[in-house]
């Protein structure tokens, strides 16, 4: 019964989901540009890591000058799931990239309120990135700055995570193959005890063309995480 509930509910979020298309507006005189959209996982699966099943993930941007301002968050079918909202404050030029992340972390039966933000209590993690995307191949470096940052041995660790990814064409699809490293020993990432191999992922995108004005895009990927041995396959449709 449970199994035949999810599967109406996911039907029903596709349903609803498929009335709101990704949006977009920009002057001509002032290159302000926002958009809206949202992916719909089978899991959810980060850097390695599974946080939760079948999830609904909103994303709102807005840009100017290449200065951008973003809110991405997660929310499980599950009631157990991991909830989770993301405000990045970013600026690209070319193919450099520099960002810092909010991220808020919603775990089932942790202190969970938004606005605390006491290294003890808050549920708030800051990270900084910079990377550079060559085309053939991008390099990305995250560390955690502030918040609930990650300890290793009962001290602060500034958790952080490299990764390399390299889009390419096969068969009529897009793809893209990563490496993601994490670097020194932290408990932010699962069974880490210094430099590793958390993160091998394969992605295939496909656009669907639903009419004149709205495309569905569809994604599979695959992804083995070394470091823990676990292994996981997802479908993602982006709206």
């Amino acid at each position: 019964m449970k199994s035949i509930f999810k599967t109406i509910l996911l039907a029903c979020t596709l349903g609803c989901v498929s009335f709101s298309s990704v949006m977009a507006q920009e002057s001509s005189e002032s290159k302000f540009t926002t958009s809206i959209g949202g992916d719909l996982v089978s899991s959810y699966i980060w850097r390695g890591q599974n946080l939760g099943g079948v999830s609904l993930q909103p994303s709102i941007s807005m840009e100017y000058a290449g200065l951008s301002l973003s809110g991405w968050g997660s929310v499980g079918i599950d009631g157990n799931d991991t909830k989770e909202f993301d405000l990045t404050l970013g600026y690209g030029i070319g193919g450099f990239s520099v960002s810092i992340t909010d991220y808020w972390f919603a775990f089932p039966g942790a202190i969970n309120q938004y606005f605390h933000y006491g290294k003890d209590v808050t549920a708030h993690v800051f990270e900084g990135q910079i990377g550079y995307d060559f085309g053939f191949l991008s390099l990305n470096w995250y560390t955690n700055f502030a918040g609930a940052m990650g300890t290793k041995d009962g001290k602060d660790a500034y958790s952080s995570y490299f990764e390399l990814a390299a889009p390419f064409e096969f068969g009529g699809l897009d793809w893209e193959a990563g490496l993601g490293f994490v670097p020194w020993k932290t408990d932010f990432y699962a069974e880490v005890d210094g430099f590793s191999l958390s993160n091998v992922s394969l992605k295939a995108t496909k656009t669907l063309k639903i009419s004149d004005e709205f495309d569905l895009g569809m994604y599979s990927q695959a992804v083995w995480n070394p470091t823990s041995e676990g292994g996981y396959i997802l479908v993602g449709f982006s709206f």
